[in-house]
């Protein structure tokens, strides 16, 4: 990447997918749209910017020419290319906007409960069991990656209420030493709220005003 006089940052986005077999996967709803808006805004501001990209981010919007692209399938995959990005120390912030698996196949199961090994799982195989195991929980390795930046989570919930989403973006906060979460989803509402540290949640309408909040933020943290 090369330098700026504001520094350098790192944006993920889109989806990540977990292979079911080498044709099929399981994947999230992502296109991608926050964090590619979200890059070019910083890169209008003087920021370096490297966007990892999901491959199945579809958002048509095109990264600025100025953005480093690097294109991540699965969760480990991300992690190693964000273990091999150089001078992370020098990193001044981390968005992880990327929709993440939560899960990634551990065998595939015939009708009796016969593991199914095979490159291209047969249409007649009848009905099949996936099971699953927790993927990698990618922003628990964020502030050992990125021990100088100032780290931004994401916590998108579709139940519950507003007060349960504030807490569990208190606890993603918490556990992983991250300096703000982005609420989001049916159970926060309408817009995004920032949540700090501290409990301070600031409200903002939209994709645009969220991207302006966030680029003004980390003005005033550099």
């Amino acid at each position: 990447m090369s330098s700026s006089p504001s520094g350098r940052v790192v944006v993920t986005c889109g989806p990540s997918y977990e292979p079911i077999d080498e044709v099929r996967r399981i994947t999230n709803q992502s296109t991608g749209k926050l964090g590619i808006r979200l890059s070019n805004r910083l890169a209008a501001d003087g920021w370096s910017v490297a966007c990892l990209k999901g491959v199945g981010a579809q958002h048509p919007e095109p990264l600025s020419e100025s953005v480093e692209r690097i294109r991540f399938t699965t969760n480990d995959h991300l992690l190693e290319r964000l273990e091999a990005l150089p001078e992370r120390d020098q990193v001044a912030a981390v968005f992880h906007a990327a929709a993440l698996c939560d899960f990634k196949v551990r065998t595939v199961q015939d009708s009796t409960g016969t593991s199914i090994g095979s490159t291209k799982i047969s249409s007649r195989a009848g009905e099949m069991t996936l099971i699953l195991e927790p993927a990698t929980k990618l922003i628990s390795h964020l502030r050992r990656i990125f021990p100088q930046a100032r780290i931004v989570g994401w916590k998108y919930e579709l139940e519950g209420s507003r007060d349960e989403v504030i807490a569990k973006g208190t606890r993603q906060l918490q556990e992983n030493e991250t300096d703000l979460c982005v609420l989001n989803g049916r159970a926060y509402g309408t817009g995004f709220g920032a949540l700090r540290p501290d409990g301070t949640l600031t409200h903002v309408a939209n994709y645009d005003a969220l991207c302006d909040w966030l680029a003004a933020w980390l003005r005033e943290a550099r």
